[in-house]
């Protein structure tokens, strides 16, 4: 049997996440960071799950998100009901999970051709 491993149809791909660091295409990530399929935008100034507002979470929506998957760090966390709030309006989906789970999920949707965004939090 011949394997063959196929580049994902996208330009950014997460190998891992953990609490601690992401790893994007080859590069070691270790601040808060977003990432869509075509597009990954570093060092969001956004480290705790607590502190995520409306404010925050206009740099995830300025990607036009269908759905905004939350990385929250080595624990799951769900943020305040404002950042919430900033997504339901617009009617697009929010999901908090670990960040293991969150590129995991990314990933999925990103190889479907869904419009997903996902913001990781990290210590930094």
């Amino acid at each position: 049997m011949h394997l063959v491993q196929e580049p994902p149809d996208f330009d950014f791909f997460l190998r891992g996440a953990d609490g601690a660091s992401a790893l994007v295409n080859d590069r070691r990530l270790t601040r808060s960071f977003i990432i869509a399929p075509s597009q990954l935008v570093e060092d969001w100034p956004v480290d705790d799950v607590n502190r995520l507002d409306a404010a925050s979470m206009a740099a995830l929506l300025a990607l036009q998100p269908e759905v905004v998957i939350l990385g929250t760090g080595a624990a799951q966390g769900f943020p305040p009901a404002e950042a919430m709030a900033a997504c339901l309006k617009l009617g697009i989906g929010i999901e908090s999970m670990t960040n293991a789970a969150a590129a995991r999920t990314f990933n999925v949707l990103a190889g479907e051709g869904r419009r997903v965004v996902a913001g990781f939090l990290l210590p930094g």
